[in-house]
C-alpha cells in the first residue's frame, strides 16, 4: 500500500471540505451586522409596544424572542379579547407561533403571554398558576389597566413604537 498517496488524499479531502464550508451566515431582514464591529447584532425592529383600549393608552416592552419576533411580524393588530376568569383576555390568533412554554412561578399583573402556539393572553390580575405559558413581555405601567379592560370582552389594539 502506498502511504504517502493515502497521506495526501487525506489532506487533500480535509483541505477541500474545509474550503467548501461558507461562514457566512445569512441574517434576517430586521437585524443588521455593525460593519464597525462584525460581532455586534442590533435589532432593528422596536420591542416597544403601544397597547390602545378605549380610551386608554398602555406601553409595553416585548422580550427579544422567537415569539415574540414572530408576534410582531402581525403587528399592527386590533383584535376582540374575550374574558376568563376575571384576570386575564385571550384571543385566538390566526396562526400558530414558536413557542416554549414554561410553568411561571406566578402571573403578574400587565403580562403578555402566549398559551399553546396560539392563544395570546393579556393578564390583568397578580395570581399563582400551573398552567405552560410563553412569555412575550409586560406592560409597562399597569395603572388603570384593569379599569380600561372592564369585565367583559373589549377591542385592543397592539401596535409597536417606532
Amino acid at each position: 500500500m502506498n502511504l504517502p498517496f493515502l497521506f495526501t488524499s487525506f489532506v487533500f479531502s480535509v483541505i477541500t471540505c474545509f474550503t467548501s464550508c461558507s461562514r457566512e451566515v445569512k441574517q434576517p431582514s430586521n437585524i443588521e451586522i455593525n460593519p464597525a464591529k462584525s460581532d455586534t447584532v442590533s435589532v432593528q425592529m422596536s420591542n416597544k409596544l403601544s397597547i390602545k383600549v378605549n380610551s386608554f393608552t398602555f406601553s409595553a416592552t416585548l422580550l427579544y424572542n422567537t415569539t415574540s419576533v414572530a408576534f410582531k411580524a402581525m403587528l399592527p393588530l386590533t383584535i376582540k379579547m374575550n374574558e376568563l376568569n376575571g384576570n386575564e383576555k385571550y384571543f385566538d390568533l390566526p396562526k400558530s407561533l414558536p413557542t416554549n412554554s414554561s410553568v411561571p412561578s406566578s402571573i403578574h399583573n400587565g403580562d403578555l403571554m402566549m398559551y399553546g402556539s396560539n392563544t395570546f393572553v393579556l393578564f390583568y390580575k397578580t395570581f399563582s398558576s400551573s398552567y405552560r405559558y410563553t412569555k412575550l413581555g409586560q406592560i409597562d405601567d399597569t395603572t388603570k389597566l384593569s379599569e380600561a379592560l372592564g369585565s367583559g370582552d373589549v377591542t385592543v389594539k397592539f401596535e409597536l413604537i417606532p
